[in-house]
């Protein structure tokens, strides 16, 4: 085998590969012998079937697996004698076919990441605010398992619903005179005041008293989800037919029984350490970015194209999925392409930061196990509620574990700068930290 390589780009090559006949026929060969050690064919014995009647029988497959060993055996020799590893995967440019006492020529080419000039990354300094809880932080979490906890009781008196309850309705949207099919329901529970609803419809049916009916005119924003909505204004009838409202559970030992402790001096004390625990990882991770952010102010960093368009991919769908709890599109923000180009800084910023890490992981000699990366993978899993087994099967399937594996390795990287900081301890400011996503964990 010999190979030429070509520089692309400094994060970039392309290798072309000459493959002389005697190697592709002894990798068929090989490929030959595994298929036919088990074959059963009349008139020969178990694996004594000739190879060339083996290879008549499975060409395509044994010409499948020949091209896959014969293609990792090159790739380990070539990146092993450049000293580089293939940072997304290696993608072929020509459609490669085996072919008995034939000559094989084909080419490919990889990104990857190049050795960076890195300041010192041991000994840095940064500050990290000390984690306070108070009672308040507690009491807060608190009447949100309470009112996750509680039950929905049916309104007896004749009022008005209100913020907070949730009102049981039929309703049907009304456009240039005609029923919309496709916005109408009966028996809709309507929790109020959640910004589950547009105010306006909300407002209607704030207006009534249980088994009254009323209608109101719902203008839709003009980046609705729904194109043929947006922007247009529909009549809504509605009839209110009950109203529910929350009932707290008794704070005692029955509710923490149900929640899986023995008192509610055991439950708040959960809370404490859950918040306490959330809150470390949250002012670490601050005080990590910072580390990074010196490393990354005095670094040049050439960036791997379909890295950042893997990252921008990501991105916009997560910006998608979050429109979409709002009830809108991209078009809210000027269209996918719009959306691209303004994510792109970030997303720069991000493989920047992870071709940092990536960098320095191989400096430290740093390295992921196949434990490692089950263990990763199973508590992906369990907390998603999915099989192990198929969850890992799909990132085989995928090519996702070459990314997984880096994503892993950089995360040691980072933990490796953050062990050898200086890491001065800072008093909170004011009332307290920003706590919104340490609740959110609590709960």
């Amino acid at each position: 085998m010999e190979y030429q390589v070509e520089d692309i780009s400094p994060v970039k090559k392309q290798v072309t590969v000459h493959t002389t006949a005697e190697e592709v026929n002894a990798a068929l060969g090989t490929a030959a012998t595994f298929f036919k050690k088990d074959l059963k064919m009349d008139g020969f014995r178990q694996g004594k079937v000739p190879s060339s009647v083996v290879e008549g029988k499975f060409k395509k497959e044994i010409t499948d697996q020949a091209a896959r060993d014969l293609f990792n055996v090159h790739f380990s020799q070539i990146f092993g004698e450049l000293g580089l590893e293939p940072m997304s995967g290696i993608n072929m440019d020509t459609d490669a076919q085996l072919e008995r006492d034939q000559d094989l020529n084909y080419s490919f080419h990889f990104e990857y990441i190049p050795k960076l000039d890195l300041p010192e990354y041991n000994g840095l300094q940064t500050t990290q605010k000390k984690v306070e809880i108070n009672e308040d932080m507690i009491q807060s979490a608190f009447q949100r398992i309470l009112r996750d906890n509680s039950t929905l009781e049916l309104v007896k008196e004749d009022r008005q619903p209100a913020d907070g309850d949730v009102a049981v309705i039929d309703f049907v949207a009304y456009q240039d005179g005609q029923p919309l099919e496709n916005l109408q329901a009966q028996g809709f529970e309507l929790p109020l005041g959640e910004g589950q609803a547009l105010q306006s419809f909300e407002e209607i049916v704030k207006e009534l008293t249980p088994g009254q009916s009323g209608q109101g005119d719902v203008t839709f924003p003009d980046d609705f989800l729904n194109s043929e909505l947006a922007g247009s204004t529909v009549t809504m009838q509605v009839t209110l037919n009950v109203i529910k409202e929350r009932k707290l559970p008794e704070v005692d030992d029955n509710l923490a029984d149900k929640l899986g402790f023995n008192s509610i001096d055991q439950v708040r004390e959960h809370i404490r350490k859950a918040f306490s625990e959330r809150m470390e990882k949250m002012e670490k991770s601050a005080a990590q970015k910072r580390l990074l952010d010196q490393i990354m102010a005095v670094t040049d960093v050439p960036l791997p194209q379909s890295m950042v368009d893997s990252q921008v991919d990501r991105m916009l769908e997560s910006k998608r999925a979050g429109l979409e709890k709002q009830g809108k599109s991209l078009d809210s923000e000027g269209g996918e392409d719009a959306v691209r180009q303004a994510l792109l800084p970030e997303a720069e910023e991000v493989v920047k930061a992870h071709v940092v890490l990536l960098d320095i992981a191989k400096r430290e000699e740093l390295t992921v196990s196949n434990e490692e990366v089950d263990v990763y993978l199973y508590r992906v899993a369990i907390n998603s509620d999915q099989d192990p087994q198929e969850l890992k099967k799909y990132y085989e399937e995928n090519n996702l574990m070459f990314a997984l594996r880096d994503s892993l390795l950089a995360d040691k990287a980072m933990d490796r700068i953050y062990e050898n900081a200086v890491i001065e301890e800072e008093e909170p400011e004011g009332s307290g930290q920003d706590t919104s996503e340490a609740e959110t964990a609590v709960e």
